[in-house]
């Protein structure tokens, strides 16, 4: 099957997302500005400039039978998230599913800091929201949101919730190799199996409501930064408690919640819908930020 897809908010997972779909369906990239037009033009595909806040921009996006919600409020505060996940969401829902050629699914990318802290403990699916800053109860309320506002109009919505995202740009193998490296539990996707995740939901029909995307193995801080360094052949970079990190002065509220939050998170419903993951570690993840790293 051949569909129409609008991915709105089309940014680092966005533009990877319409790369890999747009040889096999119509894919229309959205962006607020004329930059990030260029952007989804240059990776290949047609891109509108419209805001998901504004209904009437909206209008220059075509009709979709898939919608893929991935818009970011630019690491502003709660009210931007509010206005983007929430009051944006909804905004764009209301808005393609009163067209006549109304969507068939909505995906939504949301964050696995909607969990909170659990100690170190795995968390599923299953595992009851605990969001503990502003910002992430906004992202639990756009959950509800996403799955519940399009079966008003007799749609469906689901959620793919993403960990860590990483990949080209993004390794920051600098923040771990020259440290301090705070203790804690890193989770992590890559971004083509962030990609990959929203794409398997949306090719192969999956209507389950939520669905951890996050690869097989958590890690733990230190851990992961000593392997770091043995790879690309350097010290072992210092490191602190998170006891220590919270001494800091100047740490913010948002951030020293964000330290004292520790959990791993399960990929077992993704894997048992059949995804099979490109890169299943960090260790396949960082092959090539490692290799270009010790050349």
């Amino acid at each position: 099957m051949t569909a129409s897809v609008a991915i709105l908010g089309c940014g680092y997972v966005g533009l990877e997302l319409g790369r890999q779909l747009c040889d096999d369906h119509e894919v229309v990239g959205v962006r607020r500005s004329e930059e990030g037009v260029s952007r989804i033009e240059d990776a290949g595909f047609e891109g509108v400039r419209a805001d998901v806040t504004d209904p009437d921009s909206l209008s220059a996006v075509p009709d979709a039978d898939w919608l893929v919600f991935a818009a970011s409020s630019g690491g502003r505060g709660a009210d931007a998230a509010r206005e983007v996940y929430v009051e944006g969401l909804e905004t764009a829902v209301d808005h393609f599913w009163s067209r006549s050629d109304a969507p068939e699914r909505l995906v939504y990318t949301s964050s696995t800091g909607v969990y909170g802290d659990h100690d170190g403990a795995w968390v599923d699916e299953e595992t009851p929201l605990d969001p503990q800053t502003e910002k992430t109860e906004v992202l639990a309320e756009a959950e509800r949101v996403a799955r519940e506002r399009p079966t008003e109009y007799g749609g469906h919505g689901a959620v793919a919730r993403f960990a860590g995202l990483y990949g080209p740009d993004r390794y920051r193998l600098e923040r771990y190799l020259e440290g301090p490296v705070t203790a804690g539990y890193l989770n992590m996707v890559h971004r083509d199996d962030a990609t990959g995740a929203v794409r398997f939901l949306l090719t192969e029909d999956r209507r389950e409501e939520v669905v951890l995307v996050v690869d097989d193995e958590p890690v733990e801080k230190w851990a992961f930064a000593d392997w770091l360094a043995e790879q690309c052949d350097v010290p072992f970079p210092p490191k602190q408690t998170t006891e220590e990190r919270l001494d800091d002065p100047d740490l913010s509220e948002t951030a020293k919640r964000r330290i004292q939050t520790s959990k791993r998170c399960s990929n077992d419903r993704l894997r048992s819908l059949g995804y099979e993951f490109a890169y299943p570690t960090f260790r396949e993840g960082y092959r090539d930020a490692i290799q270009n790293y010790r050349q």
